[in-house]
């Protein structure tokens, strides 16, 4: 039996069953949504027969692309979240009846305990207004925002993970059995913690720190402490990068002591701890929590490569050397700078995070210049590798190390190589005008 989703609904209402019905009134709209959002791109997008055969039998396990969402969302007026979910997570959730009334003289109806009613309770109460394909359904869509984070960024994929995340939200407004309602619980969390880290990304520190809350809080209430040490992490992160370095220390410490040998705890001490510590100039400590990550990393079985920065594995020995590496340069240790980037060098060009490429060339072009003898042709020929890789709309860490590589080489802006890094800097991406809407 097909599944059947809300689009499969609509698809039904419209009479839009068949590909050779769907397809023309899909180019319609792509054509018309190119126009309106000035985005050309979205005219060309097409939809296989095959693709659409897959929509209608509910056979998909995770959204499309984002951009296909886009147009999809203007075809029907609903949230791709809600048009690839079961037709029955979409329906509105009775509201119970209010306990104010009931106290005030309302009495329940008596409840007839025969056979019948006994079964009909009970069955409700294990099977909820959540199932198990609308579960399995809303994990993989976490797992894809993860997979396509580095490749479509924060601006792409914010709203289709604030859809997924306000669904969520819906759904828990209704009743699941327990089992339920913990995988509902730790799904939203995750989806409030991709929300966090994306708003740290485009530089709007509140809001981060407000989702991250609300991850750490949903996560800790069901016990999953995986989910609550990388929201504390994000949240350190955040602090991190609003400049707070002894509250961005203070919560990764704070986060430590719950589980000092935890996986995640290798992120809260090398991307929460060491890097403010070297920020504050605490170079013994911020040295001896580096050693404490790296130890810690090496004693957990996880991938040696690079997961994306927003993912919720725990952090392997090439990412760990990396934060590593940040914070060294703010300490000015330029030699071991220099030995740990040579070490890295596979790892970071082997991978497929661009924007880790990117911040590593300009930890490296920074170090360059900390030198006795700054190598200024280097050090901007790495900075303008860089902004290559980190694309027309950069996160804010790379714009901001992009923007002090550039303060540091003031002394020779003369130089017609650091003229060229300057003005490809100012050329640069901005972020989109939509950066703000979180």
């Amino acid at each position: 039996m097909p599944r059947i989703t809300l689009l499969r609904q609509l698809l039904k209402e419209r009479h839009l069953t068949t590909y050779e019905a769907f397809a023309p009134q899909f180019a319609r709209v792509a054509r018309e949504a190119a126009r309106s959002n000035g985005d050309p791109r979205l005219a060309s997008i097409e939809v296989s027969s095959r693709q659409f055969d897959r929509w209608l039998g509910g056979e998909l396990k995770t959204l499309p692309r984002p951009d296909t969402c886009r147009v999809l969302e203007r075809l029907f007026a609903r949230p791709a979240v809600e048009l690839f979910a079961p037709a029955t997570a979409s329906a509105p959730v009775p509201e119970p009846p209010p306990t104010a009334a009931i106290g005030a003289g309302m009495r329940p109806a008596p409840v007839d305990a025969g056979p019948d009613a006994i079964a009909a309770r009970t069955h409700q109460l294990v099977c909820g207004n959540v199932d198990e394909a609308t579960l399995s359904f809303l994990s993989s869509s976490i797992d894809e925002v993860v997979k396509r984070y580095e490749q479509d960024g924060p601006y792409r994929l914010r709203g289709q993970t604030r859809q997924l995340h306000g669904l969520t939200h819906t759904l828990l407004r209704g009743h699941q059995p327990p089992r339920a309602r913990q995988e509902l619980f730790r799904i939203t969390a995750r989806a409030a913690g991709l929300l966090g880290y994306m708003a740290v990304n485009t530089g709007e520190f509140p809001v981060a720190e407000a989702y991250c809350a609300e991850a750490r809080d949903l996560s800790r209430e069901i016990g999953d402490l995986d989910t609550e040490l990388w929201a504390c992490g994000t949240f350190s992160f955040s602090l991190y990068y609003a400049g707070r370095y002894t509250e961005a220390d203070a919560c990764a410490a704070a986060a430590v002591q719950r589980s000092p040998h935890h996986p995640q705890t290798v992120r809260l001490l090398v991307n929460g701890r060491a890097r403010a510590l070297a920020k504050l100039g605490e170079r013994a400590e911020s040295e001896r929590v580096i050693g404490q990550a790296v130890h810690l990393s090496d004693l957990h079985n996880v991938p040696d490569g690079l997961t994306p920065c927003i993912s919720f594995a725990p952090y392997g020995r090439a990412r760990t050397l990396a934060n590593a590496l940040t914070a060294r340069v703010s300490l000015h240790d330029t030699g071991q700078v220099l030995r740990d980037a040579e070490q890295l060098d596979d790892l970071i060009e082997r991978s497929d995070s661009s924007w880790s490429r990117s911040l590593v060339r300009l930890d490296v072009a920074t170090a360059l210049l900390h030198r006795p003898a700054p190598d200024i042709e280097h050090a901007t020929a790495l900075g303008r590798e860089a902004l290559t890789l980190a694309g027309p709309h950069p996160i804010s860490s790379v714009r901001q190390r992009s923007r002090d590589l550039y303060d540091l080489t003031a002394p020779w802006h003369s130089r017609p190589t650091v003229r060229d890094y300057g003005e490809e800097l100012r050329s640069w991406g901005s972020p989109p005008t939509t950066a703000r809407a979180v």
